[in-house]
């Protein structure tokens, strides 16, 4: 989506951009060990336990970039660093096309990639330069609110977890978004406040601590998890705790805004925090030069997604709004909701039908997205000021999901982020059928609870295969330990009909070539062989 639930408004003129913005990659990382063997330096306790009890070992994207590397880029003239990645050893920066590709003399520079992807050499067409002027407006419908909260939890069988006193707590969310003014004033934060659950925050976009300032969607996106007024608001997770991290500049739409979220994942990650919410997504910018295609919707290209994709393998669940773009020309899912990894969630009305703003699927490389549904569209929550009101998007129905990840994974605290994502999904009411609008649907928390409950964590050999039925592509669950395998089916017969080499970074398996029909599967994987029935609907 164009960005989180903001209305971009285009205007045909034309116009150059003399600056420009890349990533420029390092080759390497120096000190390593020194931080292997003081994992504090990189991890507080809590993130190291997150890693420990996942079996999830420390490796080179944790360590820092060297600062020295980073001097010698800012000292080159015309150079200005933006943003800065550990996990993909970049820096985002801006300058002039060829002062930019003067860094490419230096022995540590591995590749410079520029945001107009006309600028490399592999790169795509780009479009043509257009300016917009942004209008950030929310693109949402407020009005007080009648009812209550109680339909939008219903819907996810979330009060049922609730009574169980899984609310969320002992978990920590971060919310990633434009703003939180009002969250330390309003009424319907204030037992965040009284409880001590807001952890702390930061402006990345400003660089200073102060985090109660910006655009209000971020409060709003966090009272659909964290807020509480009695008999009008009750968020998804209560008693959750939460940092609030500011990277949405509201004044313009840019790619740093990627790299921003990718720095403050990784701040999230080093906190320790278990769940990221994102109510933001991306696809057009203020220089048209720099805008995704749905080509890029594949899971392992932009920048944000892949930095998603790390925070996935250090151990957290990431919810992604799918966006609001599914009445547009582009109705398809942005970044980061396109990821492999990540929970993309759209929207849907009180009475459980698609809404018609919510950004559809599949994903460019034919996964389904969204992955799974809440209600969005007229969704309960709390302005800055306190006031109850509905508003539509689908930067709703993600937090309302992300809360209610927080509180099923309070009731498993020993289970990995992949076995929760994956309750979650087969507990959705499309599971065996999913649709590009839809995905897999409405999950069931208070089945996925049961279920977790009678389902151990994956084992060293354990292989989970769903959908099955299946349309036309499956995925295949594993566990951490997992690197690589190959994935056969063969007719009753004993035929075989495809094989397919599976990672666990693309562990999606296209079936489209098959016949409907009745198959026997064989994984071989890790020394080990799991074997199945596979239905093809």
């Amino acid at each position: 989506m164009k960005k989180a639930l903001l209305i971009i408004l285009l205007v045909s003129s034309f116009v150059g951009f003399s600056q420009e913005d890349a990533w420029v990659y390092f080759n390497v990382k120096n000190n390593s060990q020194s931080y292997f063997d003081n994992p504090l330096l990189m991890l507080n306790q809590r993130a190291l336990d997150r890693r420990t009890k996942q079996n999830m070992s420390l490796d080179s994207k944790d360590i820092p970039i060297d600062k020295s590397l980073i001097n010698q880029v800012k000292s080159v003239a015309g150079i200005t660093v933006m943003a800065q990645s550990k996990w993909l050893n970049a820096l985002h920066i801006r300058g002039t096309q060829s002062v930019i590709n003067s860094l490419k003399s230096f022995a540590f520079v591995d590749k410079v990639d520029f945001a107009n992807k006309a600028l490399n050499q592999t790169g795509k067409k780009a479009s043509t330069a257009k300016i917009k002027v942004v209008n950030k407006v929310l693109e949402t419908e407020v009005n007080y609110a009648y009812g209550s909260s109680l339909n939008q939890i219903q819907m996810l069988k979330g009060d049922q977890l609730h009574q169980q006193n899984y609310t969320g707590s002992g978990k920590i969310i971060a919310v990633m978004d434009a703003g939180f003014p009002g969250v330390n004033t309003a009424q319907p934060f204030q037992r965040l406040q009284a409880n001590n659950q807001i952890l702390g925050g930061y402006d990345f976009v400003n660089r200073n601590n102060n985090f109660y300032t910006g655009d209000s969607h971020g409060a709003m996106v966090l009272s659909c998890m964290g807020g509480y007024q009695a008999n009008a608001l009750v968020g998804t997770a209560p008693d959750a705790s939460y940092y609030l991290f500011i990277t949405e500049n509201d004044a313009s739409e840019n790619p740093v805004e990627e790299s921003l979220w990718v720095e403050a994942a990784e701040k999230a990650d080093s906190l320790g925090v278990d769940v990221i919410n994102t109510s933001l997504g991306y696809f057009e910018f203020d220089n048209a030069t720099y805008n995704h295609t749905y080509s890029d919707m594949d899971g392992k290209t932009a920048f944000m997604t892949r930095g998603a994709e790390i925070a996935f393998s250090r151990g957290m669940i990431v919810v992604a709004s799918a966006g609001n773009e599914g009445g547009t020309a582009n109705p398809h899912i942005g970044v980061p909701a396109d990821g492999i990894s990540v929970l993309a969630i759209g929207a849907v009305t009180a009475t459980k039908t698609v809404a018609s703003f919510s950004s559809i699927g599949p994903s460019f490389d034919g996964r389904v997205k969204p992955d799974v549904m809440a209600q969005g569209q007229a969704a309960v929550l709390s302005n800055p000021s306190g006031s109850i009101v509905t508003a539509n998007g689908t930067s709703f129905s993600g937090p309302i999901m992300a809360g209610m990840v927080a509180c099923l994974w309070q009731a498993f605290p020993n289970k990995t982020n992949a076995a929760i994502k994956d309750l979650i999904v087969k507990s959705a009411d499309r599971f065996l059928a999913p649709t590009t609008q839809y995905g897999y649907g409405i999950p069931d928390f208070s089945l996925a609870l049961s279920n977790g409950l009678g389902v151990n964590d994956f084992s060293k050999t354990d292989l989970f295969l769903y959908p099955n039925p299946v349309s036309d592509f499956s995925m295949v669950s594993f566990s951490e330990n997992f690197d690589t395998g190959v994935f056969r089916v063969y007719t009753i017969l004993g035929q075989k009909m495809m094989e397919q080499t599976i990672t666990k970074s693309s562990p999606t398996i296209s079936l489209k070539s098959l016949q409907s029909g009745v198959y026997m599967y064989k994984m071989d994987y890790n020394g080990s062989t799991k074997t199945g029935k596979l239905i093809k609907q």
